[in-house]
């Protein structure tokens, strides 16, 4: 049921001893879904006191208004009321609804508001209880506990076509600015990787000892890492030149005659100190069962790196963009990073990168000055080590100290947050995972990387932009292991989620 609009005039009785959340909830994403989820949770009547528009020399301190803000949070159907408080102090508010439990965000456990400060000052006069959260985190999706896949793929949908009406998209624009893509051409760097995917038989466990016996059936090599990010970029009509380090070994030459076949500009640099990172996945029926990799991820000779920087360089003038795809095995020095800036500044292209380290330890903050980054919120909170504050001020922190003009914040099966540096205010859009079960979700980063970077290197907006690469993403999840997905079968998928409405 959706929740019900208050007025303070309107307070009785019946929303007494409540459970009382604060905020302006400027744009609805995954931090404060679960952040409601949670006061909802203490059981008692959720009322949401949300803060007026705060209108500063004739302008608002938010983007949307607060009716528009209110009407989103009443989608949600979390809260029992929303009450709209304009100047009002929090205090007042307090004393009038004498809440069971004040919910606040981990933010405000040490702030400076005086608005707020002076509230909860009453917990001990007024006997309510004060909660700091920030959201359960999860990084593993729970929603198929909650509804059936039909039902929660409507409703991603439903999500998806939502924010853009509210961003002005519509299928029409995103089809007719793909078509604009054949005029940029992207340098790609980053880590090479070969996937091959195991099919087995189960045959159970074995007598010896509780170990799962399979029998392998078939087997199936991708390129991956950055390699596929480039021929995603390449498929998807925009020109594309791929800088990496291999081993001197056979699969470097099937990745450099494959990418060849998917008319990417290849330059592989051999390292005889380092195999070509290979990565083996067992399967049972479409469920991985482990991984085996194959890897060294020791720091570049000198003589490797000073190769890479000569290749940055004579490519520098000819590219509208580099787009940096670390899984830290090694390629991506400081060095190099260094040298990408300056290249960056000499020739005025946009800088892209994605640094992924599901069993590498790396560090997202290491990559500055950058045009955009796409990190998870887990590597986030590990490269700011905290896993308590709020999703948006992690965020906000993030941009502010790699100095990024644009961040996508993953967040898995919750779908991802687009912050946008328009005239120095920083805007956010939640966009929603469209698929629901995926079958392999391995290559969905890599996916979205490279959509953004061929959007914005042909100065498409930001949150178009992140609408192609929601779409996208759906696509790569849907297949089990790594293949570039075309600019026709992208098309194709946009048409047929906006024909949803």
């Amino acid at each position: 049921m959706k929740s019900s609009l208050l007025n303070l005039n309107e307070i009785n009785e019946e929303h007494i001893c409540c459970t009382l959340a604060y905020g302006h909830f400027t744009t609805i994403h995954a931090g404060h879904i679960r952040y409601l989820k949670h006061a909802k949770a203490l059981g008692n009547k959720l009322i949401i006191a949300l803060a007026g528009d705060e209108i500063v020399n004739g302008k608002s301190k938010y983007i949307f208004n607060q009716n528009e803000r209110a009407d989103a949070l009443a989608q949600l159907s979390l809260a029992d009321y929303i009450l709209f408080i304009e100047d009002e102090k929090f205090i007042n508010i307090v004393k009038k609804l004498r809440p069971k439990v004040v919910v606040l965000g981990k933010e405000f456990e040490s702030t400076k508001d005086s608005k707020i400060s002076e509230a909860l000052k009453l917990h001990r006069e007024l006997d309510f209880k004060i909660e700091f959260h920030a959201g359960e985190i999860n990084y593993a999706s729970t929603d198929l506990l909650q509804g059936s896949q039909s039902e929660l793929a409507n409703e991603r949908k439903n999500l998806f076509l939502e924010t853009c009406a509210k961003e002005s998209i519509t299928s029409e624009k995103l089809v007719s600015s793909i078509a604009t893509w054949e005029n940029a051409h992207l340098l790609v760097i980053g880590d090479t990787i070969v996937d091959q995917y195991a099919a087995c038989e189960p045959l159970g466990l074995s007598a010896e000892a509780p170990v799962v016996v399979v029998k392998e059936i078939k087997k199936k090599d991708f390129i991956g890492g950055a390699a596929i990010v480039a021929s995603h970029i390449r498929s998807l009509g925009t020109k594309c030149t791929f800088l990496s380090v291999t081993g001197d070994d056979d699969l470097s030459e099937v990745v450099r005659r494959e990418l060849i076949k998917r008319n990417i500009d290849v330059h592989l640099i051999k390292d005889p100190s380092r195999p070509t990172t290979f990565k083996k996945r067992y399967i049972v029926e479409n469920q991985k069962l482990f991984r085996v990799s194959r890897l060294e991820d020791h720091k570049l000779s000198k003589s490797v790196e000073d190769l890479i920087i000569k290749n940055l360089r004579n490519y520098a003038p000819k590219i509208d963009g580099i787009v940096v795809s670390d899984f830290v095995y090694g390629v991506m020095t400081s060095k190099i990073v260094k040298e990408i800036n300056s290249l960056s500044k000499k020739y005025s292209f946009m800088i892209f990168g994605d640094l992924q380290c599901s069993s590498q330890v790396g560090d997202i903050t290491n990559f500055k000055n950058f045009s955009l980054l796409c990190p998870n919120e887990k590597e986030t909170r590990i490269a700011l080590k905290d896993k308590e504050t709020g999703l948006e001020k992690i965020s906000q922190r993030l941009i502010k100290i790699t100095k990024t003009e644009r961040l996508i914040m993953k967040l898995g099966a919750e779908g991802f947050i687009a912050y946008d540096n328009l005239n120095n205010e920083i805007r956010s859009q939640s966009f929603p995972a469209l698929s629901v079960n995926p079958v392999d979700v391995t290559g969905a980063g890599d996916s979205l990387l490279a959509v953004m970077a061929v959007g914005l290197s042909v100065k498409q907006s930001m949150m178009s932009t992140c609408a192609i690469a929601c779409c996208m993403a759906s696509i790569s999840v849907e297949t089990m292991g790594n293949t570039p997905i075309s600019n026709k079968k992208l098309i194709s998928k946009i048409i047929d989620v906006f024909k949803y409405k």
